[in-house]
């Protein structure tokens, strides 16, 4: 069983950065596709960004793109999303999910991924 805890969520300012953490157990993260999503009050589950088995290839979505990078530390079955330049819109909880046993290029949508972790808030004040 596959387990994702993500953490370094908090409340910033705007303009400010965060890094979060994702750390998986259970199966190493290196066989995986593992994406970052956000999800503000009201709204569906977004996209931001993903991350393939060869770690070279991420996909960013435009509300992002610029601002937010991520890597990941295989050695210790960790995925970070960097964040900087925060916006209030930014506000949301964050999830990472990943799936295992494909090769495919990075899925966007949540239905796509079967792990997830249980979030972590992030609050942007203006």
């Amino acid at each position: 069983q596959v387990q994702l805890v993500e953490s370094g969520g908090g409340s910033v300012q705007a303009g400010d950065s965060l890094r979060l953490s994702c750390s998986a157990s259970g199966r190493t993260i290196s066989t995986a596709i593992i994406g970052w999503f956000r999800q503000a009050p009201g709204s569906e589950r977004e996209f931001l960004v993903g991350i393939n088995q060869r770690r070279i290839s991420t996909y960013i979505t435009d509300s992002v793109k610029g601002r937010f990078t991520m890597s990941r530390d295989n050695a210790k079955n960790t995925v970070y999303l960097q964040m900087s330049g925060l916006l209030f819109e930014d506000t949301a909880v964050y999830y990472c999910a990943a799936r295992y046993d494909f090769y495919g290029p990075v899925p966007t949508s949540p239905r796509d991924y079967v792990y997830w972790g249980q979030g972590t808030q992030v609050t942007v004040s203006s």
